[in-house]
């Protein structure tokens, strides 16, 4: 019987002795900034407008950009800067750049640990109140004598869980000081995040903008043999991959990630068959393989009441409820809420998370008319069940409610046929 390192020594064997594909696949990934940003010199142009007065000693407008994912937006932004900083240290200048994605930080007070750590102003990872970590960051910066150009990616992750306190402190933060110059640059995914955000903030941050629209097929096309032309060597065939990866991510909303991702899955799935042709069925392989992985990532991550939504909804579909109403699922998220000692939310807003959900394709809702007693929404899974319960099933606070009956089901009579 062959051991397993056998195995292994066999399957590494085997890949060492193949002839390589990649000339470098880090290109292939969605967080790789090329030279050359295909289709977005427009929106670069019109950014380091916005952020040239920077170069003469002034502080640049605060700056919102919105767009789906995968649309650019993080590359452009990361790039106009990179040249900025570039611009300016040949100037003498003291700019600084801090960069800070909301969602992987996903708190205020971690927020402002980074913005402090780019300015080696210290604060411990817990233990302060958030004004405190707030005037050691405000002190911290008028004391460096900078102007500052802080990035809040993803904040529409941010706002959505913890409010805008935090950008309404950020977007006033120049009438404390007086020695430094601070700007924002806002990116958000949600087209819709500035209905989430107080007037006064809105008008704060909002003082330019820049929308990225998705890409199209062509320009999708572009950019993969951009970068097809970089991660492959000259002898691989990729013309019939790349032109399929483009036409399912402009279906999908123009999604350059999402056709990078498909390339670079495809082209790994080919390696593993030793051809250096990556065929129309490799790019349907990594669709299937993406998709599963994609879900499983997604309500992995999702916010604590977002996963008790669609908790409510999993319950509701094994009683022979596969379209549920508002009422009822609000019904049973609040038993849950009691069940895991969480504070329920309202109504409405329990409403907006299942929007939400239904965007991001979990959810399913239609709106169906009642005649006279109006209209209500029916709501169901947008995704197979048992995946709802591999991914919840080793959530501490979640798993234990998978196979939970609330009250409101186990009174109610059975339904008529």
């Amino acid at each position: 019987m062959m051991d397993e390192s056998s195995v292994l020594d066999g399957v590494f064997e085997q890949f060492l002795r193949n002839p390589p594909m990649f000339r470098d696949r880090e290109v292939l990934r969605h967080d790789y900034l090329p030279e050359r940003l295909p289709h977005r010199e427009n929106q670069m142009r019109c950014l380091g407008e916005m952020l040239a007065p920077v170069l003469r000693g002034a502080r640049a407008s605060n700056i919102f950009i919105y767009g789906k994912t995968g649309t650019g937006k993080t590359a452009v932004v990361k790039y106009v800067l990179g040249q900025l900083s570039k611009k300016a240290n040949e100037s003498s200048l003291p700019l600084k750049v801090c960069y800070v994605n909301c969602r992987m930080a996903g708190t205020e007070y971690r927020v402002l640990s980074s913005l402090c750590d780019s300015l080696d102003a210290s604060v411990p990872f817990t233990g302060l109140s958030l004004g405190e970590v707030f005037d050691r960051f405000k002190s911290g910066l008028d004391t460096r004598q900078l102007l500052l150009v802080a990035v809040l990616d993803e904040i529409d992750a941010l706002i959505k869980t913890r409010g805008d306190i935090l950008l309404y402190e950020l977007t006033r933060i120049n009438e404390a000081l007086s020695h430094s110059k601070a700007s924002l640059v806002g990116i958000s995914n949600d087209l819709r995040f500035k209905e989430f955000l107080d007037p006064r903030v809105l008008s704060s941050l909002s003082e330019e903008e820049i929308v990225f629209r998705p890409y199209d097929a062509t320009e999708l096309q572009d950019i993969l043999n951009d970068r097809a032309n970089n991660a492959f060597y000259s002898d691989v065939s990729v013309d019939g991959a790349v032109r399929l990866c483009a036409a399912l991510a402009a279906a999908e909303h123009g999604d350059a990630r999402r056709a990078l991702d498909l390339l670079r899955v495809a082209g790994e799935l080919a390696e593993r068959e030793s051809t250096k042709l990556i065929t129309e069925e490799h790019v349907r392989k990594a669709e299937r393989r993406i998709e599963h992985d994609r879900v499983f990532e997604v309500l992995e991550h999702l916010p604590s009441h977002s996963k008790l939504v669609v908790c409510c909804t999993y319950i509701l579909s094994k009683v022979n409820a596969q379209h549920a109403i508002t009422g009822d699922i609000y019904e049973v998220y609040r038993e849950l809420c009691g069940q895991c000692g969480m504070t329920p939310l309202t109504q409405r807003r329990v409403s907006g998370l299942i929007n939400e959900l239904d965007a991001l394709g979990l959810l399913n809702t239609r709106v169906i008319s009642m005649g006279r007693y109006g209209r209500t929404k029916k709501i169901g899974l947008g995704i197979a069940s048992n995946l709802v319960r591999d991914v919840f099933i080793s959530d501490n606070r979640i798993g234990q409610l998978m196979n939970y009956v609330p009250a409101c089901i186990a009174k109610a009579p059975p339904k008529k046929k």
